[in-house]
């Protein structure tokens, strides 16, 4: 009796050469779907039943997140009024892997009486929803990992893989950038680091700050207090240096406890690196990045106004 380890290795492998078998036989056909996505002034609709209707429910969330407007439809629903939002200038997406679901064949006639330009995905290019559509996409694999052969297994991670395979396509014809996709997603962290400024990170209120000529003793209670790691030390001329805790370290290490006779002045090091207010928390996080250090001085008109960390 196989192990269940065993079993696994068997469903994979069975699901890679059923990718395999479809990438190999990639045709024409998946250029004539992009070139209509991309043209058409409308949306990209995606519609499918069951186990095909959620593999389309990710196509549609895939495509809506990088650029191409899109929305999954349910055949049912869609049989029940939602046709109404179908416009003649949307591209629809049917997803069968017979290629004869009744609840998608029903749709047809509106398609072609709405003039919709309909893609079909199916395992079968005979089939019925194949035959009419203006363009197929292959998904036939040679055999489902379920032994059976019954359960959708090697047939939906097609219809997934296809999926992300116009994703992606579509994605390098658009020249989406990391911006683009961090517009749609302001909540992730990408969408923060592209979309946010410094403005709107940086620490503004009660900055490690102290004067030229203040003691050890000072240096080490503001650091302690405001627990950023630095202390900033500002002149009269509003002219700033800094001092971090590894200043302070090597600081003891050279001095020892004649340390504690030197003042801020003595330890300040000048024209710490920094940023203004304006720019994107990405050139933030690359400047730290490129000069090695995990906090930068905030400007704005050239005066110290805040403190950003990464």
């Amino acid at each position: 009796m196989a192990s269940s380890i065993d079993i696994a290795r068997e469903v994979i492998q069975t699901e890679i050469e059923g990718l395999d078998y479809m990438a190999k036989r990639l045709g024409s056909e998946f250029e004539v779907a992009i070139n209509a996505i991309i043209n058409t002034k409308g949306r990209t609709i995606i519609c499918g039943m069951g186990k095909s209707g959620i593999i389309g429910k990710k196509i549609a969330a895939s495509f809506a997140s990088t650029g191409t407007p899109s929305f999954f439809m349910h055949p049912g629903e869609a049989f029940h009024g939602d046709l109404g939002m179908v416009k003649p200038e949307d591209v629809f997406i049917a997803i069968s892997n017979s290629g004869e679901t009744d609840e998608v064949l029903k749709l047809l006639p509106f398609l072609r009486d709405n003039d919709n330009f309909v893609i079909a995905i199916t395992g079968k290019e005979n089939s019925t929803l194949a035959s009419n559509s203006h363009c197929h996409l292959d998904i036939a694999v040679p055999k489902e990992a379920c032994p059976l052969q019954l359960a959708p297994t090697s047939s939906t991670t097609a219809t997934l893989v296809m999926g992300d395979a116009l994703t992606v396509a579509l994605m390098d014809v658009r020249g989406f950038k990391p911006e683009n996709f961090a517009r749609f997603h302001p909540g992730g962290s990408l969408g923060r680091k592209l979309l946010s400024k410094v403005k709107d990170e940086a620490i503004f209120d009660d900055l490690p700050l102290i004067s030229t000529d203040a003691p050890f003793s000072e240096i080490i209670q503001e650091l302690s207090s405001k627990g950023v790691g630095l202390v900033f030390v500002s002149d009269e001329s509003k002219n700033y240096s800094i001092i971090t805790d590894g200043d302070l370290r090597r600081a003891l290490e050279r001095y020892g406890r004649d340390v504690f006779e030197l003042k801020a002045s003595d330890l300040a090091v000048e024209n710490p690196k920094s940023i203004s207010i304006d720019s994107s928390i990405t050139h933030a996080y690359e400047v730290m990045e490129r000069h090695r250090v995990t906090s930068l001085a905030v400007l704005e008109d050239g005066n110290l106004v805040g403190l950003i960390k990464k």
